[in-house]
């Protein structure tokens, strides 16, 4: 399967692109720059394709509510019930926005299930390996997120957005507020 992450919506770059210098600068700071939403492919792992096809133009309005809701409005909760609606909480996209919204809630142990379900999806999930990595630091297993910061150079280079989000982060002191 595809990843969602990995696909591009016709018109979507040039939104993505009119919006940068906003996106830049409300998540410079963190690094948590949201992924950009799903496009319409529909293929899935051995060829066989999931009962909510993410090119179902309903599924893909209901992603794309539910990822402004958690980058723009911040409405983790209504996010989390959006993204469970969709019913496709065993892809690593939408399990790993989950996870994120429910750490922001505090809501550790849950959004763990989350980024291991997304991780389960897709071993290589970059955005998924960033997050967990800056929950493990808030959770001051420091080595953990040095391990995940392993794993983001080994998938997406040194110079990622990824990897250089968790490094900062890494670079604070223990029991430092994270800021993102």
């Amino acid at each position: 399967m595809r990843k969602l992450s990995t696909l591009v919506v016709p018109g979507l770059v040039a939104v993505t692109l009119a919006a940068a210098p906003v996106l830049s600068n409300a998540y410079a700071a963190a690094g948590d720059s949201p992924s950009s939403p799903p496009s319409s492919d529909s293929s899935t792992k051995k060829g066989k394709k999931k009962s909510s096809s993410v090119s179902d133009p309903k599924f893909l309005a209901a992603y794309r509510t539910a990822y402004a809701a958690i980058y723009d409005k911040h409405d983790y909760t209504g996010a989390i019930d959006q993204l469970k609606s969709l019913r496709r909480d065993d892809v690593a996209d939408i399990a790993n926005l989950i996870g994120y919204s429910y750490r922001k809630l505090g809501d550790y142990q849950s959004s763990k299930v989350y980024y291991e379900l997304a991780l389960k999806d897709d071993p290589n999930h970059v955005r998924t390996w960033q997050y967990y990595g800056l929950w493990q630091l808030e959770q001051g297993n420091r080595e953990q997120a040095q391990y995940h910061l392993g794993k983001i150079a080994s998938l997406a280079g040194t110079g990622s957005a990824e990897y250089r989000s968790l490094a900062e982060a890494l670079d604070k002191p223990t029991g430092a507020t994270l800021v993102y």
